[in-house]
């Protein structure tokens, strides 16, 4: 490549409908793209003493790959992306590759809000990179590699994430499964609204493990309800039974509430969407913080933004899935 060409790439967020924290234990997910939000990757060209700089734009920062910490989810993904994609490696370190590479990430997703903000940026620079060396990778080699790296932020992850925004279509998750992408039969629109509280995914995610271990028999049951909606989910999104489908995130909320994982601000919130007209309406996400999502029509989308506004969302962002 020559000195200053650069291209781009993008990676949409994404939130659970259904089934998050059961999902991490063998049950079924679905996830869906929001493409109101984006991360973004610029790779460009630079000369061969240059070696890789990253500049997480922001964040204001700017490092080269050997000022790097070892658990630096950036280096992880960049050296990760450009091993799999068979960029000759010198010094054990890409520190001499030719040419340099200034690799510059962005991006709208608000982080530590369920909205896969990690997975989204790691996503955008394994496509940018594939994209700079011409190397054309599947939506499920990208998704393999994001995951790696998913693991530096969540600990362990369950891997809806990366593969919900690595294939960006709504998808069908089990763990350790090839995943199903599914038909929408009815297009429907899904309020998202921000607490404005950061939710801690790696600590929400161990506070179950250890409550699981404790009472297995309990959260076991649990888990199979929440596997039981999100099939019941499934089916009803394929047959445009949208009414259905509110239902079921309401009692997928209920059992949420129970496996302890929301908070008085998301309580707040969830009530707002459903006085203001919202078929139903649930946590999304490790919970604990981040966001709500309400299933809303064009008639209520308004009145439901209002109320979650009034109620101390801090943004609100209208989604049309299908």
């Amino acid at each position: 490549m020559e000195v200053g060409s650069s291209t781009v790439a993008y990676a949409s967020g994404k939130v659970i409908l259904f089934g998050e924290h059961a999902v991490v234990y063998g049950q079924p997910a679905i996830a869906i793209p929001v493409t109101q939000v984006k991360a973004q990757a610029r790779v460009e060209a630079g000369s061969e003493s240059q070696g890789i700089t990253i500049i997480a734009a922001d964040l204001g920062q700017s490092y080269s790959l050997e000022q790097a910490p070892p658990d630096d989810a950036l280096l992880a993904i960049v050296v990760s992306t450009l091993e799999h994609i068979g960029v000759e490696k010198k010094q054990e370190t890409f520190a001499t590759l030719s040419p340099g590479l200034t690799i510059t990430v962005s991006s709208t997703i608000p982080m530590a809000r369920g909205l896969g903000s990690g997975a989204a940026v790691s996503t955008a620079i394994v496509r940018a990179l594939g994209k700079h060396f011409e190397n054309r990778m599947s939506p499920q080699a990208i998704s393999n590699l994001v995951y790696e790296t998913e693991k530096i932020h969540h600990g362990t992850p369950s891997g809806i994430d990366n593969t919900v925004i690595a294939f960006e279509k709504p998808v069908y998750f089990i763990k350790n499964q090839k995943v199903k992408i599914f038909s929408v039969k009815r297009p429907f629109l899904l309020a998202i609204a921000d607490t404005g509280i950061a939710s801690p995914t790696r600590i929400v995610v161990s506070d179950v493990c250890r409550a699981w271990e404790r009472e297995r028999e309990k959260y076991e049951e649990m888990f199979d309800e929440i596997g039981t909606i999100t099939e019941m989910g499934r089916q009803a999104i394929e047959r445009g039974e949208i009414e259905t489908m509110g239902q079921l995130m309401n009692e997928n909320h209920r059992l949420l509430q129970l496996i302890g994982v929301s908070s008085p601000e998301l309580e707040g919130l969830v009530e707002a969407a459903r006085q203001g007209g919202a078929m139903g309406a649930k946590l999304s996400g490790a919970g604990r913080g981040g966001n709500i999502i309400a299933l809303v029509t064009q008639e209520t989308r308004s009145r439901v933004e209002m109320m979650l506004r009034l109620a101390g969302a801090k943004d609100v962002i209208v989604t049309e899935v299908g």
